[in-house]
């Protein structure tokens, strides 16, 4: 059983997440916040596997609501799937460095919703390809670290052209076909490699493969 937390500042918003949720046998809503401080009161008190974090809500917003539940030791194993009214909103970039495992639309198929949950509570989190790609061409083309290599002695060569691949939003069987190795052998390596970096999830690794100059985002 899934236990997830809806957190959203509009009431009829959470009722038709809720009705979708409650309607599959593996999953279970275990409250609801209209505020971020809300938000990590409840998820500190119930530790559910999930929480859906809308992003702008009044007083705490979603980033340093999920910012504060990343932080807090007791709460590794609670994962944030972000939910945006927009595909390129800004603030998804920043909740990603806060800690979010990843985001989906508002306006996503019922079953988008529920495979992106799936994939977030076992550990898996991470971002869709297309999405990925979208989000790196968009908002993570910043400057260059000054120390570009700061980071990188941690991989070796074959972990650092992994890491890179699943920057560039590859799959684990897209990438076990590029580098012409099993899919699962790829996820030993990109597991090894978010442990090596202290990264919660495939997201946080997107992250950090940009911010310590590994890849260079193509500009437009």
């Amino acid at each position: 059983m899934i236990r997830v937390l809806l957190v959203d500042d509009q009431a009829l918003m959470r009722a038709g997440f809720r009705a979708l949720l409650e309607a599959e046998d593996d999953l279970e809503v275990v409250g609801e916040a209209a505020d971020g401080t809300s938000a990590v009161h409840l998820a500190r008190q119930l530790k559910p596997d999930v929480v859906l974090m809308d992003v702008q809500m009044p007083g705490l917003d979603g980033i340093e609501a999920t910012r504060r539940i990343a932080a807090d030791a007791d709460l590794a194993a609670v994962r944030v799937l972000i939910l945006t009214n927009h595909g390129l909103d800004s603030y998804v970039i920043a909740a990603l460095r806060a800690g979010a495992s990843g985001f989906l639309l508002k306006d996503a198929d019922p079953a988008e919703l529920l495979q992106a949950i799936a994939v977030v509570a076992r550990g898996d989190a991470l971002l869709a390809p297309a999405a990925t790609r979208t989000l790196i061409s968009e908002f993570v083309a910043g400057p260059v670290p000054a120390d570009p290599a700061a980071g990188r002695d941690v991989l070796t060569a074959r972990e650092q052209e992994i890491v890179e691949l699943v920057a560039r939003g590859l799959s684990n069987d897209e990438i076990g076909e590029r580098m012409v190795i099993s899919p699962l052998t790829a996820k030993t390596h990109v597991n090894r490699a978010m442990m090596k970096l202290h990264c919660r999830d495939r997201a946080q690794l997107v992250v950090w493969a940009y911010e310590s100059g590994l890849i260079t985002p193509r500009r437009r």
